[in-house]
């Protein structure tokens, strides 16, 4: 699967953490520097939507509303999402396919 993530998505993940572990909505807001309030609100709904990340609210009107949630990178998506915030990682997995070999 290829995911094309632009700037606010990526710097919305890289403040969530690829690793699983949760991270509340205050985090998120003090991680996240330089967007306005509409657009970290859009980024963060299009995130949930998509299913890259899961939340314990899925209503979000304004960042009291993000302040008082807790999120967390879907682990089913973990993966790919590490290869659309790092490609050389993609161009590594390629290689490892390449060399294996299947032996009887």
């Amino acid at each position: 699967m290829d995911i094309k993530l632009d700037g606010g998505e990526k710097q919305m993940l890289k403040a969530i953490g690829i690793g699983g572990s949760a991270i509340s909505g205050k985090q998120l807001l003090a991680s996240v520097n330089g967007m306005e309030e509409a657009e970290f609100i859009s980024v963060l709904k299009g995130l949930l939507m998509m299913g890259y990340i899961l939340a314990d609210k899925q209503s979000f009107h304004d960042l009291k509303d993000v302040g008082n949630s807790e999120f967390r990178v879907n682990a089913g998506y973990a993966r790919d999402l590490k290869e659309a915030l790092d490609p050389r990682l993609k161009a590594e997995r390629k290689e490892q396919k390449k060399r294996r070999v299947r032996r009887e």
